[in-house]
């Protein structure tokens, strides 16, 4: 069996020209993000004490409304959510990153001290982590809705495609190294490949409703469900977990 095989499902939108393709070995998996608990980072070297997840190198803006939405929400961090809330007030957190494919630099959110200036350091009274993340659940609202797009968004990635006719293929699935470009394959873990993230108590289409449903849509995320639910499924194990069966 080859090591990376995925089942995947396909069906066509109900009301436009569009046919949806999901990944449905990693959405159907028990995957589940363990940062804090045991997540390596993505360093080239494994560093669970550092608790930076994926934020070690920043994140990457989409566009300029990636951008407005976050500084909606920026407005309303104080110190006691963010342990360089002084370091935002003066100098912003934004940064020029990469040239995009349009010849522009791309926007990142700001390093300091070698990670994302959002990102709280263990030892920080206001909680370790994102501070956006930690603000927003203070709220009492969705830190789906606080943050960048990729920082939400990962390890699910929608990618869409259109044919000679017009007619649009958008494939959700699973974010590979690849997708974070060439720096991708120095990383020395990344949490899809290995068993260690394996560990959520419901299948990730469930974990992760609420993101799944801002990027597909709740008809669309039903339609989904329906298919994955059908009695007669007999689902392929994640690559992942496959790699620790006993042959």
């Amino acid at each position: 069996m080859h090591e990376d095989l995925h089942e995947w499902i396909s069906f066509d939108d109900p009301d436009e020209h569009r046919t949806w393709v999901f990944d449905a070995t990693f959405l159907r998996s028990n995957y589940t993000c363990i940062y804090g608990c045991g997540c390596k980072g993505i360093l080239d070297q494994p560093t669970p004490e550092l608790e930076q997840g994926c934020c070690s190198y920043g994140a990457h803006f989409v566009d300029a409304e990636d951008v407005a939405t976050v500084d909606g929400f920026v407005a309303r961090l104080g110190p006691e959510h963010m342990q360089f809330h002084a370091d935002l007030l003066d100098n912003g957190y934004t940064m020029a990153g990469e040239l995009g494919d349009d010849g522009e630099p791309t926007v990142v959110s700001r390093l300091v001290d070698d990670a994302c200036i959002f990102l709280n350091r263990p030892g920080f009274e206001g909680g370790v982590g994102c501070a956006l993340h930690i603000a927003a659940d203070a709220a009492g609202e969705r830190p789906l809705d606080w943050k960048p797009q990729v920082c939400w968004q990962v390890p699910l990635r929608l990618e869409h495609s259109e044919d000679e006719s017009g007619h649009v293929t958008s494939r959700l699935r699973e974010w590979k190294r690849r997708d974070w470009g060439e720096g991708g394959a120095d990383f020395s873990w990344w949490c899809t490949e290995t068993p260690d993230a394996f560990v959520g108590g419901a299948p990730y289409y469930v974990s992760a409703r609420d993101e799944i449903v801002e990027l597909v849509g709740s008809h669309i995320y039903d339609l989904m469900v329906a298919v994955f639910e059908r009695p007669i499924s007999v689902p392929v194990a994640h690559p992942a977990l496959r790699a620790t069966e006993p042959d």
